[in-house]
C-alpha cells in the first residue's frame, strides 16, 4: 500500500505533466523573450511554404496579443521552416527534454491532441489555439482539452484502458532515473486511484462533466493549471 502523500501524487502527476509538457514546446520554439525589435519586419519579410491566416483574426480567436501571437510565430517558422509541425518533431522535442526515459508514446498522444483535425500535421493556427487553452483558458477549457487527450478513440469517455496507455506513456517518458522508488505495477495502481476518485457513479468509465468536477475538486490540479498564466 502507499503512504497518502504518494496517493495524492499519482492523482495530479496526469494533469501536472500535461500543462508542464506546454512549456516544453514554449521554451524549444524560444518564444520566452519579448525583446526583439525586429520581430515584425521578420514576420513581414519572411517566406514560407505556409503562412498563417491574418494576426487580426488570430488575436481575436485567442487569449493572445498581436505581439505575442509575432513571436509565436517567430518561433514555430524558426524550427518548422515548412510552416506545419508533424508527429516527429513532437517526438524530437520531448527526446531531448527527456533522456533517460522514452516519450514516444507521450509524444503521440500530445501530437493528436493539438491535431484536432487530424490531418497528420499542426499548422501555425492550430499551435496557437491550443498553447492559449493551454495557458490562457479559463479552467473548464483547460479541462476540457486535457480531457480530451486521455479521451484517445474520442467516443466522449475516458476508460481504464485509455488511462492506462496515457499514465504508461508519461511513466516512459519520465525514465527509471526520473521515480526510482516506484515500483513496476506503479502505472496500473495510478490509474485505480484515478478511477476510484473520478468515475462518480462507479459505471467503469469518466465522462467530461465527471472529469472536471473532480479536478476542480482538488487544489493541487487546480494551482497546477494556474502556474503557467504569465510565461508570456
Amino acid at each position: 500500500m502507499w503512504n497518502k502523500g504518494e496517493s495524492e501524487g499519482l492523482q495530479t502527476l496526469g494533469i501536472v505533466v500535461v500543462v508542464c509538457s506546454s512549456l516544453k514546446l514554449l521554451h524549444y520554439l524560444g518564444l520566452i523573450d519579448l525583446s526583439d525589435d525586429k520581430i515584425e519586419d521578420e514576420l513581414e519579410m519572411t517566406t514560407v511554404c505556409y503562412r498563417p491566416e491574418g494576426l487580426e483574426q488570430l488575436e481575436a480567436q485567442t487569449n493572445f496579443t498581436k505581439r505575442e501571437l509575432q513571436v509565436l510565430y517567430r518561433g514555430f517558422k524558426n524550427e518548422c521552416p515548412s510552416g506545419v509541425v508533424n508527429e516527429e518533431t513532437f517526438k524530437q522535442i520531448y527526446a531531448q527534454f527527456f533522456p533517460h526515459g522514452d516519450a514516444s508514446m507521450y509524444a503521440h498522444y500530445l501530437f493528436n491532441a493539438f491535431d484536432t483535425a487530424q490531418t497528420g500535421s499542426v499548422k501555425f493556427e492550430g499551435f496557437v489555439m491550443a498553447l492559449s487553452t493551454l495557458l490562457r483558458g479559463t479552467v473548464h477549457e483547460k479541462l476540457r482539452w486535457t480531457f480530451n487527450l486521455y479521451d484517445i478513440n474520442k467516443d466522449g469517455y475516458i476508460n481504464k484502458e485509455e488511462m492506462m496507455d496515457i499514465v504508461k506513456a508519461i511513466y516512459d517518458m519520465m525514465g527509471k532515473y526520473t521515480y526510482p522508488v516506484l515500483k513496476q505495477d506503479a502505472p496500473r495502481l495510478h490509474v485505480e486511484v484515478f478511477f476510484q476518485k473520478m468515475d462518480k457513479n462507479k459505471d467503469g468509465v469518466v465522462t467530461l462533466d465527471e472529469f472536471i468536477e473532480s479536478c476542480q475538486e482538488d487544489d493541487n490540479i487546480m494551482r497546477s493549471l494556474q502556474l503557467f498564466e504569465n510565461v508570456m
